[in-house]
């Protein structure tokens, strides 16, 4: 890194397994004295119309043809979200950073796929794209994922924990010098799914869960799962397709209702949390992703949880990932380390990212 303070004006593209939308984040990066700052100036959530999100659920199934053209469109889509964000609001530039959306995330066959074609995005735009942040990790012998504790790192050291909330629970921190993460359990993914057997997207500030009741025996089942005996010196990522193999047939078995299932569930995730973080020394713990949003499930966290809750500014609540990876996206053109081997288990640090350069 260099003394000569630099600066970067990005937009991150987040779009995760909770299919809420396209997270649009217009950031500002710079670099002084070996120090980043950030900040987050434009923020939107663009919702996902009913059949792109049908589409998206269901393209694991597809051929391969439906599944490329797929990812074409979904990239043309993204570059024209931007193009209407950027004239929106005026805004100058440097280079989109886009995660994508996951489709399939298998590691341990070496494969992980986010769609969105970068070249869509780059010919939409007329911009440079930084996009598949994943796949040379997994080539590497890593997971893949998850790729924000860098930023966690070096944007927001002064947490101990970093908890996100999203279609997963991950966490980040330091430890003996590394930086540690690993996904602990399933958060939206499963809790939006049970919503919208009964028409709602979302259970809107856990009011659902809340009059719902524990079944023991479920919650019983669910922390058994294999997954959570795994030692946490080994990486450990989430993927749709565990969620689809060890909690669906389990939610099938009992057919509860569901303020039931989602009571339970938000039981689950609380003692998951507690199970991986209370062991460590006490400290302050950053909260974000939708899931922060869910009040009930937070009051849960925060009863089983030794360390002291921190909810931040509602942009940071909801965009932190989507300016994590504009951050990436930095640290790839600046051709830096942006993924972790001692979070992802690659053979090394990498530098992920593929760019794409319109002129």
């Amino acid at each position: 890194m260099t003394n000569t303070p630099v600066n970067y004006c990005v937009i991150g593209l987040m779009s995760g397994t909770s299919l809420d939308g396209v997270d649009i984040a217009y950031c500002k990066f710079a670099l002084d004295n070996n120090k980043w700052t950030y900040q987050i100036i434009y923020a939107e959530t663009i919702p996902y119309s009913t059949d792109r999100k049908r589409t998206l659920l269901n393209l694991e199934k597809a051929d391969a043809l439906a599944f490329q053209q797929s990812h074409s469109d979904y990239g043309t889509h993204l570059g024209k979200l931007v193009v209407e964000f950027i004239t929106k609001y005026k805004l100058k530039v440097d280079f989109i950073s886009s995660h994508g959306h996951t489709i399939f995330h298998q590691p341990d066959k070496k494969l992980t796929v986010q769609i969105g074609s970068g070249s869509a995005i780059a010919a939409q735009c007329n911009l440079p794209v930084v996009c598949d942040f994943r796949s040379l990790d997994v080539a590497l012998g890593g997971q893949g994922a998850p790729l924000v504790p860098i930023g966690d790192m070096l944007l927001f050291a002064e947490y101990n924990f970093c908890l996100n909330l999203g279609g997963f629970a991950n966490v980040s921190y330091q430890h003996n010098k590394e930086r540690i993460a690993y996904d602990i359990c399933p958060v939206n993914i499963v809790m939006n799914a049970v919503c919208e057997t009964i028409g709602k997207d979302y259970d809107d500030g856990g009011k659902l869960a809340r009059c719902g009741s524990i079944n023991e025996q479920l919650l019983q089942e669910f922390n058994q799962l294999t997954f959570y005996k795994l030692p946490l010196d080994s990486p450990k990522s989430l993927g749709k397709e565990w969620v689809i193999k060890n909690m669906e047939p389990l939610l099938k078995k009992y057919k509860l209702a569901e303020p039931d299932i989602l009571r339970t569930f938000c039981e689950h995730i609380a003692i998951q949390i507690a199970s991986v973080l209370n062991d460590k020394p006490k400290g302050n713990l950053l909260i974000t992703g939708g899931g922060t949003y869910n009040t009930f499930l937070v009051e849960q966290i925060k009863k089983e949880s030794k360390h002291q809750l921190i909810i931040p500014d509602e942009n940071t609540i909801k965009f932190k990932e989507a300016l994590i990876f504009a951050f990436l996206g930095v640290l790839r053109m600046r051709n830096e380390i942006n993924c972790l081997k001692s979070v992802t288990g690659a053979k090394h640090d990498n530098v992920g990212g593929v760019v794409y350069l319109c002129k």
